[in-house]
């Protein structure tokens, strides 16, 4: 029988503690199901293994972390997973703790470092030593598979990699498959990560009256963040005023004034590193709201509304563009730039855009049960005073589409 309470699987949100009493996450079993995805996609894609430095691919094998932000740009910490054989971390001597636990982990090596931060004129010997190192384990464990799949790797590490025999692949398309559909533990653990997300919203409301500052706004979502288990801030989306148009400009210390539209975009990792991406627009009292910014909000709203009503599991990407909420003419220039796009441990595949951007950004595709997309709105006009974004976190069923964030609208803002 259909769902029909769109909140039904978000009101059914666990305890982020362990209880003899509940229903809990599973966390072996959610790492063993995303580690059993990445291979299956390794295999069918004939690749020996793949090697990873991004740390959320890392985190999406292995459920493994260390130092995530300082490993985005930097690289000391990286993985190997076979596509039939074990998965190996290789992080520095000093912090060998944090890997030993995982069951996905079946080996640790110190890693080899070889950028110029940290070795200077002497990365030329270290990459031929680390090329040489990743060479070794695919001979003890991918037999004559020398396809070696990779998500990021600094310039002067491939033609190390080619010497060796190496054929290098792109490890992307694997990882964004198999993180595109998520069990019941993802979702419970995104369900948690969204629920501190909305508690930092809830103080951001609270506090929201002239005379804040954007980055003291900003700052409560960041703190809730922390405070409830959550790991980094991904953007600043927040802006006041004559500074929600056009979208994409970072908090300040703007002041808000009396009668301000306030627009935000959470794009929080939170609890377990799930993202939390939820973007709503406030209005500053005291006072009403003027008839102009009513009207923006119902048309975001309207369109976020709409194209949550028509995802179904099956249905292309070019189906959903064409069935979805048809921007007036007046908010085309300053449309949002995807309609609907996928999260898990962050943004992820797929993006759907507009049907204006098919041809340059657009590609076939399917909407998958229990995928989970982000439906997206920014209504501003080209030139205008203000814009407003509204966007929901939203889960692929059979009997529906369930909205996971539960943070309501503004009734005031509602024409």
């Amino acid at each position: 029988m259909p769902v029909r309470d769109p909140h039904w699987i978000a009101k059914k949100t666990p305890g982020a503690g362990l209880k003899d009493y509940e229903r809990q996450i599973n966390m072996p079993r959610l790492r063993q199901y995303r580690m059993d995805r990445l291979r299956a996609e390794l295999q069918a894609a004939d690749y020996g293994a793949c090697l990873l430095y991004d740390p959320i691919n890392i985190r999406y094998a292995t459920g493994t972390r260390n130092m995530q932000v300082y490993g985005m740009h930097t690289s000391e910490r990286y993985a190997m997973v076979m596509a039939d054989g074990p998965t190996i971390i290789f992080d520095s001597y000093m912090v060998k703790h944090p890997v030993t636990d995982a069951e996905t982990v079946d080996q640790y090596l110190p890693t080899i470092v070889w950028y110029y931060e940290v070795m200077g004129d002497r990365v030329g010997d270290e990459v031929l030593r680390w090329a040489a190192q990743i060479a070794d384990i695919m001979d003890q464990h991918c037999g004559k598979n020398r396809r070696l799949a990779i998500d990021r790797l600094e310039p002067l590490g491939y033609a190390p990699l080619m010497a060796q025999g190496i054929e290098i692949c792109d490890a992307q398309p694997c990882l964004q498959r198999a993180r595109a559909v998520k069990s019941q533990d993802e979702i419970d653990c995104m369900l948690i990560s969204i629920a501190g997300c909305e508690a930092g919203m809830a103080r951001m409301r609270e506090a929201l009256r002239p005379g804040v500052t954007e980055n003291y706004l900003w700052s409560l979502l960041a703190q809730a963040n922390f405070e409830l288990g959550g790991e980094w801030m991904e953007t600043r989306l927040l802006c006041s005023g004559g500074r929600t148009n056009p979208w994409y400009q970072e908090c300040s210390e703007k002041l808000v004034r009396c009668g301000d539209l306030v627009a935000f975009d959470t794009d929080l990792v939170g609890a377990f590193g799930y993202c939390a991406d939820v973007s709503r627009t406030f209005h500053c009292g005291p006072g009403k709201p003027t008839d102009e910014q009513r009207r923006l909000y119902t048309q975001a709203y309207q369109q976020v509304q709409h194209n949550i009503s028509i995802l179904r599991p099956g249905m292309g990407f070019r189906d959903f563009i064409e069935q979805s909420w048809t921007v007036p003419d007046a908010f085309l220039a300053n449309r949002y730039i995807y309609l609907a796009h996928g999260v898990g441990l962050a943004d992820e595949y797929p993006c759907i855009p507009h049907i204006l951007d098919w041809e340059s950004a657009g590609y076939p595709g399917e909407i998958l049960e229990n995928m989970v997309l982000c439906i997206e709105s920014y209504i501003g006009r080209e030139g205008g005073a203000e814009g407003v974004k509204l966007e929901e976190q939203v889960l692929v069923t059979a009997d529906g589409p369930q909205i996971l964030t539960t943070f309501p609208f503004e009734e005031d803002l509602l024409a």
